[in-house]
């Protein structure tokens, strides 16, 4: 029998996991030290409004004081809205990897069109894009969605130094989303470029790729700070996306991160199929920590196949130029991870003392600290 935690829906599966005497795992307890760190009600609201001063001030006399990615999702559309009631004056930026929803380009749209927020976007070349997808897919890892990570990741630093913007928001909630195991969906730029080297068809040109010395100029010399706003709100997803569909119009796309296809294809069937993972795991588990999901109701969930469009499959089979032959060749290719390919990460881990400083000084997220460094 697999051991499940007893409070949220992680098993053994999970890298890195261990259990107490109750068989309550430590990725729980990760997240209850979160809570304490970043408290939302009264608390967070009070050090919200604190952080809001700052932004203002940082942000005099320019047009803008905060740059929020936006996806079309949930929690990037509720997250412009915040940032205005909150008084601010935020740019919305988006990286367009050629592969959204039409429902996620509408839910933009409508938010920021209501909201009267202007709107910076990256479109990278749709056949480069295709082609990095591709060597991901070759090199046979979990994160063939590492470029998308990466990419907006990117092109929210492009925007802040373009604008002299001294702050970025993320849309991220551990509340919601999770606690992401060390060793799971790892992604940097060497990553993305030795993958490329090695199963690419030629040099990265339009793709913007995150080296790590033009992040640590951004860093130190633009002084941007990533800050994750939702960490200190009461925020309920279900009552969210009600709040955003009569507001604004927004419509829900049928699933955590589904804005987009490319998306959708790893989450619902590349994963599973070929890793046997079920992502929505991350999520529960969040989910029935923060009191937003009974843990009997996830368990039931995880025993039904995820739904998953028809069109997808053959849609990601067509764009991207395989035959039934070679997608089946794909899709059974012996297992890798990232320790099979050069990335950042050792040298991550010997700049973890510098940092825990970039952390404390809110240069970088908790969880990048807490993830890349160890």
């Amino acid at each position: 029998m697999t051991k499940i935690c007893s409070r949220c829906v992680f098993d053994e599966s999970i890298s890195k996991i261990s259990f107490d005497e109750k068989g309550v795992c430590n990725y729980c307890k990760e997240q209850d030290q979160l809570e304490q760190e970043y408290p939302c009600g009264k608390k967070g609201e009070k050090i919200l409004r604190d952080l809001v001063k700052k932004i203002k001030k940082a942000g005099k006399g320019r047009k803008y004081d905060c740059a929020i990615g936006v996806s079309g999702g949930c929690d990037s559309s509720y997250l412009v809205y915040k940032a205005k009631q909150l008084g601010l004056r935020p740019l919305a930026v988006h990286y367009d990897n050629t592969w959204n929803t039409n429902i996620a380009t509408q839910n933009i749209h409508r938010v920021l069109k209501k909201l009267n927020v202007d709107l910076y976007t990256y479109v990278v070349d749709n056949e480069e894009m295709d082609e990095l997808f591709k060597a991901f897919l070759k090199a046979s890892v979990p994160e063939i969605e590492a470029p998308t990570d990466i990419g907006l990741a990117t092109v929210l630093y492009i925007a802040a130094a373009k604008y002299k913007i001294k702050y970025i928001f993320n849309g991220h909630s551990f509340r919601t989303e999770g606690i992401s195991p060390p060793n799971a969906f790892y992604f940097d730029g060497k990553y993305i470029e030795s993958v490329n080297k090695k199963f690419g068809t030629g040099p990265i040109k339009t793709f913007p790729n995150l080296w790590f010395s033009k992040w640590i100029r951004w860093l130190l010399f633009n002084r941007v700070r990533r800050i994750r706003p939702i960490y200190y709100l009461t925020y309920d997803k279900e009552t969210v996306k009600k709040f955003l569909n009569k507001e604004f119009g927004w419509q829900w796309y049928g699933g955590h991160h589904n804005e987009n296809r490319f998306t959708i294809f790893s989450n619902r069937y590349y994963m599973p199929k070929k890793f046997n993972k079920d992502v929505r795991m991350l999520e529960f588990s969040a989910l029935i920590r923060s009191g937003q999901m009974k843990r009997e109701d996830a368990v039931k969930e995880l025993k039904k196949i995820p739904p998953l469009d028809k069109e997808i499959v053959p849609f990601v089979k067509k764009r991207l130029g395989y035959s039934d032959k070679e997608f089946e060749k794909i899709m059974k290719a012996p297992l890798k991870t990232y320790l099979d390919f050069k990335t950042y990460k050792p040298l991550f881990k010997i700049l973890r003392p510098f940092f825990w400083v970039m952390y404390k000084v809110d240069l970088v997220p908790k969880s990048f600290y807490m993830k890349y460094t160890k």
